[in-house]
């Protein structure tokens, strides 16, 4: 095992130079300018403290610069990630006391220590048994919720709950203490962030600012509507006038330590920690793969879990809560021009100096304009086209969507994301039951074999030939066994079955003893059972068992030598 493979950073940082420091540099503050804000407001919707938002920008970054793989990945609080820890920690501690803050520190050490698990144990195929249309829908349903529970903030009332219904309820029967500046100011800030979404480039354009940088730059007008709303919230008081501000931020750094978390603890959290993971896992590496591409750079999904393990633990040893890649500022920081991972190291030295000097500025901050940014940050998560586009493709994909989005909206986002990874094994486990079977026969003048719903095609009332376009194993093994009983029982007339197996790779334990049964109830009808195509490795498995030695028929190199031997 090399140097480079345990920390991927020895690749980039063998050939680095002036010139990439400088884009480095230049990607750094502007994600830096981009991440203040958005790590103070996750932290509260996560329900920790402001500053923890800030330590879990710090060491992470560092620690997934060392491990991880993408030079553009931008590791910090997400909103998702923010929200169930939230709900996750919503069961056994309150906001604002130790328990909860120990609750959250330990969601991040459990998150961590099974990322990396896997990452040793190589189980980054993990993204492949989750549907990414099931995950799509998890997500926008996530952002409702998470637009939905910052709502509280815009109208100054109280609110709490993990669903639609909760939050609303709760919501209605506290309007009564809706504050009207906390709504402008709110509302002012949404305003802003989108008419900077859809004009802040084209002005900076107008400014002359190259248009490299003019996307980049015009991603932070978080930063500028978090200074506008501090500036009046400062010179009206408007804390005295009902506006709940931020408060107090001590300054300083996160003071690394790492006390083991009580059994209990570990067991009430063990789930959750794992559904972040998931979840956060599938974020990034969609990400990094995503920016990656863009750059012909390959994104190692086993040393991925490892980078995002690795940050995780460094979360947690310094005080923080869950993170993992954000698809905002990994955007920023490729645009902004960051070519290695040491952007993302002077990012966090960014944050460093944020958290000594600009805290205590920080104070008369509106909880109204944290929430305004959160709102106008995951109005990007929300995309139902997945329905539309589902339902004219796979209607079995727009139903597992839709009862994803439905459960999420209406029980939360720990059943949420429970029912849309078991949906994705479901919808995988359903479309293998029952694999598309095509009987085949001869384009004649030619020695291929197409399905006879399709084609012109030659074939032989003694013969059946099947062609099961998928491996075989103990999902599928019995549809493939009555499908071939059936077709027998309905066709007096064949004398020969054949299977070509093209398209099966494999073939479990399960699937052999349907073969062997299959075998011996053909025989007994008189039904001669073989097989053609067989991939080697799937030979050598039903060589070594016996099966071969009681074959009633014979394994042919190809389907065209078992038509011309069996065909009459």
């Amino acid at each position: 095992m090399t140097v480079e493979r345990v920390f991927p950073a020895v690749s980039w940082l063998k050939h680095y130079n002036r010139e990439q420091f400088g884009q480095d540099a230049t990607a750094a503050f502007i994600v830096t300018m981009l991440l203040i804000p958005q790590s103070l407001a996750y932290a509260m919707l996560a329900g920790v403290p402001p500053e923890v938002g800030l330590y879990s920008s710090i060491l992470p970054l560092v620690l997934y610069a060392i491990f991880g793989t993408s030079t553009s990945l931008s590791v910090g609080p997400v909103a998702v990630a923010s929200l169930m820890t939230a709900t996750s920690l919503a069961a056994i501690a309150e906001q604002g006391t130790a328990s909860y803050l120990t609750g959250a520190i330990t969601l991040a050490l459990l998150s961590g220590v099974m990322l990396v698990t896997m990452g040793i144990m190589k189980l980054g195929i993990i993204t492949n048994l989750l549907s990414h249309s099931v995950i799509s829908g998890f997500i926008s349903a996530s952002g409702i919720l998470i637009a939905l529970s910052q709502l509280k903030h815009i109208f100054g009332i109280q609110g709490h709950g993990d669903n639609v219904i909760e939050q609303s309820l709760s919501m209605i029967e506290n309007i009564g203490q809706f504050n009207p500046i906390t709504f402008v100011v709110g509302v002012s800030v949404v305003a802003f962030l989108l008419l900077a979404r859809r004009h802040a480039k084209a002005f900076f354009i107008m400014l002359n600012v190259p248009e490299k940088y003019a996307s980049s730059l015009a991603k932070t007008a978080p930063i500028l509507g978090v200074l506008t709303s501090l500036g009046v919230a400062y010179a009206f008081n408007l804390q005295a006038q009902g506006v709940a501000i931020t408060g107090t931020i001590p300054a300083g750094l996160p003071h690394l330590s790492l006390s083991l978390p009580s059994i209990e603890l570990i067991k009430s959290l063990a789930l959750p920690a794992l559904m972040i993971s998931i979840i956060g896992y599938v974020e990034s590496i969609s990400v990094g793969k995503t920016l990656g591409a863009k750059r012909r750079e390959k994104v190692k999904p086993n040393q991925e879990l490892i980078g995002l393990g690795a940050a995780n633990i460094a979360s947690g040893v310094s005080g923080g809560f869950p993170v993992t890649g954000g698809f905002s500022r990994s955007v920023v920081n490729f645009d902004a021009g960051a070519v290695t991972q040491l952007a993302g190291i002077m990012t966090a030295i960014g944050i460093m100096i944020a958290s000594l000097v600009l805290t205590p500025v920080l104070y008369f901050l509106p909880k109204a304009t944290l929430a305004a940014t959160i709102i106008v940050a995951v109005t990007t998560l929300i995309d139902f086209s997945i329905l539309k586009k589902t339902w004219g493709f796979s209607r079995s994909d727009f139903y597992a969507v839709l009862a994803t989005i439905v459960i999420t909206l209406l029980l939360g986002v720990e059943v949420g994301v429970a029912s849309g990874v078991g949906l994705s094994i479901l919808l995988h486990l359903s479309r293998t039951s029952r694999p598309h079977v095509a009987e085949t026969g001869l384009i004649e003048g030619t020695e291929h074999f197409r399905n006879v719903k399709r084609y012109d095609v030659k074939t032989a009332p003694n013969l059946l030939c099947l062609r099961p376009d998928e491996s075989l194993f103990f999902v599928n093994a019995t549809f493939l066994e009555d499908y071939i009983i059936d077709t027998t029982n309905q066709r007096p007339e064949i004398t020969d079955v054949v299977i070509q197996c093209s398209a099966v790779n494999e073939i479990d334990f399960s699937a052999l003893e349907m073969l062997e049964a299959l075998n011996s109830q053909l025989s007994s009808q008189n039904i001669k059972f073989s097989l053609s195509e067989v991939k080697g490795p799937v030979m050598d498995h039903l060589e070594c068992c016996g099966f071969l030695q009681h074959l009633s028929g014979k394994v042919y190199l190809t389907q065209f030598q078992a038509f011309n031997d069996l065909a009459k």
